[in-house]
């Protein structure tokens, strides 16, 4: 028997003084006393709470970072400009009363654009993180741990240009300021994973007004930088999230994965993490009928939801894994979740986070079960 691993995608709640602690920083520039032991007591907390629910690889639940990509330009130089405000997604303006009762889970956070030289961050950030996640892994005895970090493509979404002369040299740029947090993180015997939400959620958050074909190559450029700036680390200590947005609303202008895989699987990346529950791409895993996975790369399909408060039953988490398995094979499955749990910090979580915890332990189960099946 082939036994299906479990992970997720990162970001977890926050316990609410953290949060609290996290919001002040960003809003007022005030740093909360003992912030930094409230951080590692809480990594200390989530990697225990994950191998407790029996999650295979964990990570640190993002515990310390505002974002999974806002952070950056508190780690990076250059992003010195004005607010330029949030995404116009396509899906959400096509329904304004969906688009004002969303409004109130707008998070805090300021997102400038780059007007400077993108210089890349002080390395003990980042070996502060690696330490107290290694650290925390290996007293919670942990088999396999993974951290995120946000591509160059997202990040070339997230903060407009204003200083490069264009989107090629910008996610050069990107790309050069970052490669030094991706190869720490994969030198560190931790999986790095790529968070890329810009090759599908990119679609109708920011290139809206283009064609298929403009965005598909605004896409490849995204998958050139990327691969750019992972050059020196082997494919299978990566593995990448492919998101269409971590809200539940409308999403019927998502592009379509079928659309979209081939430029995807061109990453160097082995692993491939991909929205697989939830009811706008569920049935995607249909896509596998006739795209053959690459050698060496594997699936890790989300099995539950980030924005739903249900909990899925382990019987549906083995039916989502084993459609995938029947597929590719149950060795080159993973289960995982749709998206984090925690993507931005805010006062009230989607998904209670007591919920959160018995949908991953719902996840093992449903694993145990799908390999039992496979």
């Amino acid at each position: 028997m082939t036994r299906i691993r479990t992970t997720h995608t990162g970001s977890l709640p926050r316990p609410d003084a953290l949060a609290e602690a996290i919001m002040a920083l960003e809003a007022d520039g005030v740093t909360t006393p003992g912030m930094a032991q409230m951080t590692a007591a809480a990594v200390q907390d989530v990697v225990r709470r994950q191998v407790d629910a029996g999650v295979d690889i964990v990570n640190d639940g993002e515990m310390g970072r505002l974002g999974y990509t806002s952070y950056i330009k508190d780690r990076l130089g250059g992003f010195k400009g004005e607010d330029i405000g949030g995404f116009g997604n396509t899906d959400v303006v096509a329904h304004p009363e969906f688009a004002a009762r969303e409004a109130r889970w707008k998070p805090v956070r300021h997102i400038p654009a780059c007007t400077e030289d993108i210089t890349p961050g002080d390395p003990a950030e980042l070996k502060g993180e690696l330490d107290l996640l290694k650290a925390s892994v290996a007293a919670a005895g942990a088999a396999q741990a993974f951290m995120t970090a946000p591509s160059p493509g997202v990040i070339s979404i997230f903060f407009a240009n204003r200083h490069y002369p264009g989107r090629e040299a910008y996610l050069h740029a990107i790309a050069e300021a970052m490669r030094p947090d991706y190869e720490a993180i994969a030198a560190a015997g931790i999986t790095l994973q790529l968070d890329c939400p810009d090759l599908a959620m990119g679609r109708h958050a920011t290139f809206g007004a283009l064609t298929e074909a403009e965005f598909r190559r605004e896409s490849s450029l995204a998958v050139e930088a990327l691969n750019f700036a992972t050059r020196n680390i082997p494919p299978e200590q990566m593995r990448i999230h492919l998101c269409w947005g971590n809200y539940e609303g409308p999403h019927h202008h998502d592009i379509e994965l079928a659309r979209i895989i081939d430029i995807v699987l061109r990453l160097r990346p082995a692993g491939l993490g991909l929205e697989a529950c939830n009811p706008r791409h569920a049935h995607e895993w249909e896509v596998f009928r006739d795209v053959r996975l690459p050698d060496g790369k594997y699936l890790v399909p989300g099995v539950i939801d980030s924005t739903s408060n249900y909990i899925e039953h382990p019987r549906l988490i083995a039916q989502r894994l084993l459609n995938y398995a029947r597929l590719v094979g149950p060795e080159r499955v993973v289960a995982g979740a749709d998206c984090g749990f925690g993507t931005s910090v805010v006062r009230e979580w989607r998904v209670v986070p007591s919920i959160t915890w018995a949908k991953f332990a719902s996840m093992v189960e449903g694993a145990r079960i799908a390999s039992e099946e496979a």
